[in-house]
């Protein structure tokens, strides 16, 4: 066990390795069961994080050969600057390494994705019962005080 933590971009073979994650990201966030996401949704994303043509990027992390965390992130335009920014959609790490750098080092991984990318910043949601991960969030990032509101159709 070296617990060299290797963040990279997923090949198509890592598939049945990023499945099991994106389910618990997913079943954390309530998507399981009888409100579980279609498995198109789940192909759909697969198959952006490979298109050049789409703004959706991915990034695993690797622990002694085993995927262990994930990131989705993705570029827009927005109306108060000329590049895009970098939004971070998804972060997910197994639980049973959590509290090891795993989430520190995917979210790092994106800072320098979008630094290449010229985005003038990143940033990301969290629910406000998630107090693990905003431990991790408080000591890299700042909270902006946003609310977010919404209307689902």
């Amino acid at each position: 066990m070296t617990n060299t933590i290797i963040v990279r971009a997923p090949t198509e073979a890592d598939f049945d390795q990023w499945l099991p994650l994106w389910e618990g990201y997913n079943e954390f966030y309530g998507r399981s069961g009888p409100t579980e996401l279609p498995v198109e949704i789940t192909n759909m994303l697969w198959s952006r994080i490979f298109d050049a043509y789409e703004p959706v990027h991915g990034l695993v992390a690797e622990l002694d050969g085993k995927i262990v965390g994930l990131v989705h992130y993705l570029f827009h335009r927005v109306t108060n600057n000329i590049e895009a920014t970098c939004y971070l959609e998804d972060l997910y790490t197994d639980e049973n390494v959590r509290g090891q750098g795993v989430g520190r080092a995917l979210i790092e991984a994106v800072y320098e994705k979008a630094k290449l990318a010229n985005a003038p910043q990143v940033y990301w949601l969290t629910h406000e019962t998630n107090a693990t991960a905003r431990k991790l969030y408080d000591g890299i990032a700042e909270n902006s005080g946003f609310v977010v509101y919404r209307q689902k159709f």
